[in-house]
């Protein structure tokens, strides 16, 4: 699991289960039986999954009244959140440690998926309230109140963080790349057709900024950033991406873990900080003069980038 100034803790990530489960989310043969007040039941294949995602360890499984129950040991300790299913004291004294492949069957990895998916949505909110009652930046920024600070795409596997929002970007008009009238904007055009190289599509990409308020004026871009930065790292913890691109400078100082003199030392290529890999590319605004063909060999390359790390099953087609 990736660290921050504030990692995520395993009290926090099962307040976030909690908030989570639901009925359609239950082993089906105990689904008649679930109930609010015993929300647990039927839940622990799935929950071993999502904990494991995140506090890394192992899954185990026990047989309880000859009913299989998994949960998780991490260093050395059981970690159990689906135990109170029970209402009686389990015996672990003879678990086995399993692989989660071999959990995943079809039912079981869509019911973790949808568990996943809300449990990612749950943590990024308690996220966005930490931002709302922010007051590092006070009048550098203007605040975008009840809004959300990260677009959620069709999965995390690749995330785009920008710079800061525009003052009449998604985070008014609640539609990526597109100003409050449906338009979309010059820098989406421009990181469309970038994309269009890799075959994906930035409508389905989740992006977030390094930035979480609006800046009110441009010098300030590099004092809110740095006063963002831990809140940039606790959402990135939450989605896992294997891959970021970086949209131009001042995203790349705040992710990168070495200092550089020139922007142009560093874009273009991948680097590995804390176990996520870092792709800074030029920011595709039409005002920068290499916002669209500087970038065209770098999305180039990154085509091949699938073959080169096969083993992070990456999908870029």
């Amino acid at each position: 699991m990736k660290t921050s100034g504030d990692s995520m803790k395993i009290k926090q990530l099962q307040q976030a289960l909690l908030k989570s489960y639901s009925k359609d989310l239950c082993y089906e043969k105990v689904r008649d039986e679930w109930t609010e007040e015993n929300k647990t039941l039927g839940m622990c294949a799935i929950t071993s999954l999502v904990v494991n995602d995140y506090f890394k360890g192992d899954i185990a499984k026990i047989k309880v009244d000859k009913t299989s129950h998994y949960f998780n040991m991490i260093d050395n300790k059981i970690i159990d959140l689906t135990k109170d299913q029970f209402k009686k004291e389990i015996n672990y004294k003879d678990y086995r440690i399993v692989n989660r492949k071999d959990i995943l069957t079809e039912d079981t990895k869509n019911r973790y998926q949808r568990l996943k998916e809300k449990v990612i949505k749950v943590l990024l909110q308690e996220i966005d309230k930490k931002v709302n009652k922010c007051s590092l930046c006070q009048n550098l920024v203007e605040k975008f109140p009840n809004s959300n600070t990260v677009y959620l795409g069709k999965n995390n596997d690749i995330i785009l963080i920008g710079e800061a929002p525009a003052n009449n970007g998604w985070r008014k008009s609640h539609m990526l790349w597109k100003d409050i009238n449906g338009k979309v904007l010059p820098s989406g055009i421009i990181l469309q057709k970038l994309f269009d190289i890799i075959h994906k599509d930035i409508f389905e990409t989740t992006f977030l900024e390094s930035v979480k308020c609006f800046p009110v004026e441009r010098k300030n871009l590099k004092t809110c950033s740095k006063n963002c930065k831990q809140i940039m790292e606790q959402q990135l913890e939450i989605l896992q991406p294997k891959l970021i691109i970086t949209l131009g400078e001042f995203p790349t100082r705040n992710l990168l873990d070495f200092k550089f003199k020139r922007f142009q030392e560093v874009v273009g290529n991948i680097y590995e900080v804390n176990g996520y890999k870092i792709l800074p590319i030029y920011h595709p605004s039409p005002i920068s003069p290499k916002s669209y063909k500087g970038n065209i060999p770098i999305f180039k390359n990154l085509k091949n980038f699938k073959k080169i790390y096969r083993y992070n099953q990456l999908i870029l087609e």
